[in-house]
């Protein structure tokens, strides 16, 4: 996230997740909204925190690190995450406050 421009590096995450993904013949579980809303939300939060450590920046951010309930509830209902249409392209969050 820090050595390339941000739509580059989104790109270059996106096909290493797909590869990674597809390498374990779990193609079907990459999700391309789950990808997309974790990869700004993490650029945005180190832009905040300013971290220089792994550890310093997970002791800030513990809500990014959470999987169930996590950050993503927040913005997203389930049924919205758990979509075809969501593991295919970005959805844009659909729950407010």
């Amino acid at each position: 996230m820090s050595e390339f421009p941000v739509l580059q590096a989104l790109d270059r995450f996106a096909a290493a997740l797909k590869g990674y993904a597809a390498a374990r013949g779990k193609s079907q579980l990459y999700n391309e909204t789950i990808t997309h809303a974790y990869f700004f939300l993490i650029r945005e939060r180190m832009a905040r925190t300013r971290a220089t450590e792994w550890y310093e920046f997970a002791l800030a951010n513990g809500d990014l690190l959470l999987w169930k309930g996590g950050i993503l509830s927040r913005y997203y209902q389930e049924g919205t995450l758990q979509s075809d249409l969501a593991r295919s392209v970005f959805l844009f969050p659909d729950k407010c406050g």
